[in-house]
């Protein structure tokens, strides 16, 4: 179990860095606007499942490897734009849909999460992330080394959770404001598609891996 004096400031630097608006939260931000909260949730919640293999990687030393491979670095950024800017052309194609209703896009629960899940899975800073940081805050003479790592990463999933939802509920309400304007709401699904699509434009072009 990782000592108390170790889990408070990791904990710490996970809520700053969770709360600092970057590729997770301008994803549920562009999914709670295109199709409201529902989604924008359940976005959430696939996009916090998608970090566990992340997690479990690091735990079991995969993660080191990958970390230390420019081609699979590459290909997984790549990946992970590429997905996104289908998401964001979907959301453009079909700004139209909703016009007139405040009702949340009318998606399975299942698909929603696996497209959240994929971006989170695809999205190469994670793996960077826990590589550079989780193992900071290990202390090996507490115990096993792996189940500090998984537990670390559990309390980082926990507070991705709580934040992102905020972001989430609040991007979602924005929506049902515009909505009483289906001009309005139209503007906004195809808003939220455009920040998606230059979210993954950014992910293709950001630095490589050093």
């Amino acid at each position: 179990m990782v000592p108390l004096d170790h889990l408070l400031p990791f904990l710490a630097a996970a809520t700053v860095l969770i709360l600092i608006p970057g590729p997770s939260v301008l994803f549920v931000l562009g999914r709670s606007i295109a199709h409201g909260r529902r989604v924008g949730v359940l976005s959430v919640v696939g996009n916090g499942l998608g970090t566990v293999p992340a997690v479990l990687a690091v735990a079991f030393g995969v993660g080191a490897v990958v970390a230390a491979s420019v081609v699979a670095f590459t290909v997984l950024k790549l990946a992970g734009a590429a997905y996104l800017v289908w998401l964001g052309v979907q959301a453009i194609r079909h700004r139209h849909d909703h016009v007139g209703t405040v009702a949340e896009a009318p998606r399975g629960t299942g698909h929603v999460l696996r497209e959240g899940f994929v971006v989170g899975a695809t999205n190469p800073k994670t793996i960077a992330f826990f590589v550079a940081i989780l193992p900071q805050f290990v202390d090996p003479s507490a115990g096993p080394v792996r189940g500090q790592l998984l537990e670390l990463g559990l309390v980082f999933l926990l507070v991705a959770l709580a934040c992102d939802s905020v972001w989430a509920l609040l991007a979602g309400t924005a929506r049902t404001w515009f909505a009483r304007s289906p001009r309005r709401l139209a503007t906004l699904g195809g808003t939220g598609g455009v920040m998606m699509i230059g979210l993954g434009g950014t992910l293709a072009v950001s630095g490589s891996k050093s």
